[in-house]
């Protein structure tokens, strides 16, 4: 029987207006893999941010091999052996890669003030290697993608030789093969008597690892259950507190014979080649294909963000020339960038902003000067229509949950009545509770007469929403299956097919 390593006892955090955590008891053993679920704001990061000494508990108990300890710095909780991975990087980019896995507890000559580079190198390189990783620790961590700076993150939390493992969405950015080298090592270290703590909102993927979990909703302990014995629809009513039956929604509708957008010959050297394809009005089309299959590179080029060396581009019947993201936008197709923080949303301004930022020329006079008014009750209108979840109109867009902010960019091109919209990484981040709605929204704007396109790396999401499926890989569209036909085996085929 594995013993156990931390125990939580009634802990409570509070924030200023907020009771983030009310009397949460969770118990972790070593040598086991212990997810920890949720929906957005249920409170699993604050708890973990509690355990590894980001946040002072207002009450409660944290015991620790035994011992009852206080972690009131993360240095006092790395001290004992707690690393986490935060979902969000904490990199230094103009640093190397060794420099980050060590920083602050950099290899030091026979005098402490030099710096001892070839040992830090050279002990970068064993961990790296540990994960299965083909990266010079000399790289600096602005040159890596995105995937390789996660590795980087995890590499770093390895390096104190941790007791317990927080991993807090580990592998939202990680292509299937690396997330099959993460669960090699997790198992090492489970093998070797480290506990992890893994946070995600991919039930489906942690069923490969996960011994128990623990659900939380609203800052409240709900249950912990071993994840073998139960259903991923039991873990989901215990997450957002109701049945949400079928996660995908019945399409409401056919797509039309009418083709809105036209692809044909599409290229770019060294990253689209040959690519042709069409979308109905009312279709969801979906892209899959590993990272790197050249996906998001077509909605940029579709989009006029990335140019293009040859191609047509055909909307509504007649060839057109998208030489920027204004010609696009003014032809009526938006896109939802997959990364929303960085590229859909500007966080420091409010709801209303961010709402109306591409439409305010529309509610202007001929002077500049914008209809306030007009611009609150059109934001009104959609946040209502929308179900955001936010006080009000005026709340900072950066302080809502992955899901709210999603709505917003949604919003956003709903203001331009935009009749194609590419949605990339739709509910990346997202907790299942708004990504039923995300997904019934996309199904309603079919309806409307919206033509969409999904890129996503869950193969699970491509399947249950959309009507066809193009499948990519090096640039090149490798297959196409309608839904009916379309399994996550056939899908993989074509995106694993030479050539």
């Amino acid at each position: 029987m594995n013993t156990t390593l931390v125990k939580m006892e009634n802990i409570t955090k509070k924030f200023p207006g907020v009771l983030a955590l009310d009397n949460v008891s969770f118990n972790l053993r070593s040598g086991e893999v212990h997810a920890l679920l949720g929906e957005n704001g249920a409170g699993k990061s604050t708890l973990m941010k509690v355990l590894s000494g980001v946040h002072v508990p207002n009450n409660g108990r944290i015991i620790f091999e035994g011992k009852e300890v206080v972690f009131d710095t993360p240095i006092s909780a790395q001290e004992k052996g707690i690393a986490i991975i935060h979902q969000e990087f904490n990199l230094f980019p103009e640093l190397s890669v060794a420099d980050n896995i060590f920083i602050g507890r950099e290899f030091r000559a026979g005098n402490k003030w030099v710096l001892d580079e070839h040992a830090q190198v050279e002990g970068a390189k064993k961990i790296l290697d540990r994960l299965n990783l083909d990266i010079n620790p000399n790289t600096l961590v602005e040159t890596l993608s995105v995937a390789q700076q996660q590795m980087v993150e995890i590499a770093k939390a390895l390096s104190i030789n941790a007791k317990v493992l927080i991993m807090d969405e580990p592998t939202a950015a990680l292509t299937e093969s690396e997330i099959e080298s993460l669960f090699d090592v997790t198992n090492m270290l489970k093998s070797q008597g480290v506990g992890i703590v893994y946070i995600s909102h991919r039930l489906e993927e942690l069923a490969k690892i996960a011994d128990r979990a623990t659900v939380m909703r609203d800052g409240c302990f709900i249950g912990t259950v071993d994840y073998a014995s139960s259903s991923i629809d039991e873990l989901i009513t215990m997450m957002v507190g109701r049945d949400l039956g079928d996660i995908f929604p019945k399409r409401a509708n056919k797509p039309s014979d009418e083709i809105v957008l036209e692809v044909k010959n599409l290229n770019r050297k060294g990253v689209l080649k040959d690519i042709n394809f069409s979308l109905h009005r009312g279709e969801i089309l979906g892209f899959a294909g590993l990272m790197g299959a050249g996906r998001t590179e077509v909605a940029r080029a579709i989009f006029g963000a990335d140019s293009i060396d040859s191609g047509q581009v055909i909307l509504f019947g007649q060839e057109v020339k998208i030489k920027n993201v204004h010609d696009a936008i003014n032809r009526g197709i938006g896109y939802l960038t997959e990364d929303r923080k960085k590229e859909g949303l500007a966080l420091g301004l409010s709801v209303n902003v961010n709402t109306m930022l591409s439409s305010y020329d529309e509610y202007s006079n001929k002077f500049g000067v914008i209809d306030e008014q007009k611009c609150i009750n059109i934001s009104q209108e959609l946040k209502e229509k929308l179900r955001i979840k936010t006080p009000d109109l005026d709340q900072l867009a950066g302080n809502l949950s992955g899901g709210n902010q999603q709505k917003i960019i949604i919003a956003k091109w709903l203001c331009k009545d935009t009749e194609i919209l590419i949605f990339d990484e739709p509910t990346r981040g997202i907790d299942v509770g708004a990504k039923l709605e995300i997904y019934e929204l996309i199904n309603q704007l079919t309806v409307q007469g919206k033509s969409i396109i999904v890129i996503s790396s869950e193969l699970p999401e491509v399947l249950g929403l959309c009507d066809r499926i193009l499948v990519m890989r090096n640039g090149k569209i490798t297959g196409e299956l309608e839904a009916e036909r379309a399994t996550q085996e056939n899908i993989m085929k074509y995106a694993t097919l030479e050539g």
